[in-house]
């Protein structure tokens, strides 16, 4: 299998403009978790949980665990190795006589800003969620013009970007087109955190809201959006083929390349008024 072919997958679309909306086929970058895990002296320990696209998952485990001084150098290592079938959990086993440094794992991986996932040390507790959103038509259905407004709307919000250029932005829209609330942090699941926090402490409907990205939709942030009822994410960027497989799971509009004249919609078109109906039968 080719590397382009191990980290990317097809996915019908709904490419929607102002003129018309056609069904095509797009390319998703894979994400998957990665539970990386240490063996040492006869002991197993999950260490952590990251979210990845496959390939090069032994450099990465190795690169990770130097990287965070939980080990000194590649010679402590004895085998790097998938486990048994599941390649989505790999273990790190070390040389007779190495302890990892493993003291300060927790406090090191609760602050990471790179993943909101950073720090769980078990795959299950990132592979299941119950469906909570429900999948039938808004009515009214959302309307399409106001979308195209979003990315200009959500730049002009973003003060501390504009000074820095180094944070995400997440920004609540009811579904009627107007602004409830914009958050930016350096962590892009934090932002999402802070929008939520925020409009909890208000008179919110999230069954009439949809969070707007400024950039990619992954699969921590679709997993918020379904913990809280938020039935519509739109995206800047691109959604991994994870967040695409959670947001049709639990019912979610999931919309990417956001722009000023256009926009793809992977799952659930159903909820706006501009939508391709045989998309579900397609790629």
């Amino acid at each position: 299998m080719s590397p382009s072919a191990a980290s990317t997958r097809p996915h019908a679309a709904c490419h929607v403009n102002r003129d018309r909306a056609q069904l095509r086929a797009e390319t998703l970058v894979i994400e998957e978790p990665l539970e990386i895990r240490i063996v040492s002296q006869g002991r197993e320990e999950a260490v952590t949980v990251t979210m990845r696209t496959p390939g090069a998952d032994r450099e990465l485990a190795l690169g990770f665990l130097i990287a965070e001084r939980i080990l000194r150098d590649a010679s402590q290592v004895k085998t790097i190795h998938p486990c048994g079938q599941r390649s989505n959990v790999i273990k790190v086993e070390l040389r007779e006589g190495v302890e990892p440094r493993l003291k300060s794992v927790a406090r090191n991986f609760a602050s990471s800003a790179s993943c909101g996932l950073c720090g769980k040390t078990s795959l299950e507790a990132v592979s299941t969620l119950d469906p909570v959103v429900s999948i039938e038509c808004l009515a009214p259905p959302i309307p399409t013009s106001f979308l195209y407004g979003i990315p200009q709307r959500l730049r002009a919000a973003q003060q501390v970007f504009d000074l820095t250029g180094g944070l995400h932005a997440v920004a609540a829209f009811d579904l009627g087109g107007d602004l409830l609330t914009m958050h930016e942090d350096v962590g892009r699941h934090n932002a999402v955190d802070k929008v939520i926090g925020t409009l909890t402490a208000t008179d919110w409907q999230p069954s009439r809201t949809l969070f707007a990205l400024s950039g990619r939709a992954g699969f921590e942030l679709v997993q918020k959006a379904a913990a809280v009822q938020v039935p519509v994410i739109v995206a800047i960027g691109a959604p991994s083929s994870l967040a695409v497989q959670l947001a049709e799971q639990v019912g979610i509009t999931l919309i990417g390349f956001l722009r000023a004249s256009s926009f793809n919609v992977y799952t659930h078109p159903q909820r706006l008024e501009q939508y391709v109906p045989q998309m579900q039968e397609a790629v």
